[in-house]
């Protein structure tokens, strides 16, 4: 990929992996988030902080947007001092997990003012974002993902291109992450489930790995929850988030997907329990204090 100039707007987990990610390419990287603590750690290694998203978007040709929620997107891209102000033409990279009808709201807005978009939601955490190695689920015109695809080829490893659709990332996404909730839910009350009946929770993940209970995000949370590790990589308020929209997406369809429902009701206990700031790993810790208090 050419060096290029490429902003991020929210430097959280992920936003600050791909800035590190495109800083360690050799691309100029600016950043903007409300918290100024995180902009340094981009600065510190080589980025420039700037004061709002409008001073961002003027001075790169990609903006990635990589905010938690909805009201969070729209106030980057359309608030007083957003990216969509910008005279310059900078294609603005959608990242967050948001619900369809969300996604094609602000691009039929971008649309109107003549701002190209591409609609990326991510999934594979902040260490594959760091290396590259993540997914990015794409959406967008053919002409501007032939423009940008070394950038997104540099992101991720794969850039699954679903169309020019706006919001079949969204969809894809949603559904990947209702299965991801299930799966995690399921393994955590697995896994409390074997402490209960006297067994070591180490060696039965053991056991699940090389057996057909596996499933990568069980094997990834379980064994920081295993070692007591819970210092947030991904918080559980944000699979809270994505399957109570998946589930918003499936009654809009006229269906109610069973498992999915009772993952999501387990993620909001956990949070109602205290575990929303937590990595979404303390599901174990959440379940085994349901089992304990069964008696």
């Amino acid at each position: 990929m050419r060096a290029r100039a490429v902003g991020v707007v929210g430097v959280g987990n992920m936003g600050l992996a791909m800035a590190l990610r495109l800083l360690e390419l050799g691309n100029e990287v600016r950043v903007r988030d409300v918290e100024p603590a995180r902009e340094a750690l981009a600065v510190g290694a080589g980025g420039h902080a700037a004061a709002t998203p409008v001073e961002l978007a003027v001075r790169c040709d990609a903006v990635i947007v990589a905010v938690v929620d909805a009201a969070q997107t729209e106030a980057v891209l359309f608030g007083s001092d957003g990216v969509a102000a910008a005279a310059s033409g900078a294609c603005l990279v959608l990242c967050p997990t948001i619900a369809p009808d969300s996604v094609a709201s602000f691009t039929t807005r971008l649309d109107a003012l003549g701002r190209d978009w591409i609609e990326a939601p991510m999934s594979g955490g902040p260490a594959r974002a760091r290396a590259g190695s993540m997914s990015l689920l794409v959406a967008c015109r053919d002409d501007v993902f032939e423009r940008h695809a070394a950038l997104l080829a540099a992101l991720a490893d794969p850039v699954f291109r679903l169309g020019q659709r706006a919001g079949d990332g969204a969809r894809a996404k949603l559904v990947n992450n209702l299965l991801a909730a299930i799966n995690l839910a399921g393994a955590a009350e697995a896994l409390a489930l074997a402490e209960r009946v006297g067994l070591d929770p180490a060696r039965m993940l053991d056991v699940i790995e090389r057996s057909s209970g596996q499933s990568w995000i069980g094997s990834d949370r379980m064994r920081r929850a295993v070692a007591g590790d819970l210092a947030p990589r991904a918080h559980t308020t944000l699979l809270a988030k994505d399957s109570a929209l998946a589930l918003a997406m499936a009654a809009g369809t006229g269906v109610v997907p069973q498992l999915g429902s009772v993952a999501a009701a387990t993620f909001a206990a956990a949070i109602d329990a205290g575990h929303g700031a937590d990595d979404d790993a303390s599901l174990l810790a959440f379940l085994r204090d349901r089992f304990r208090s069964a008696g």
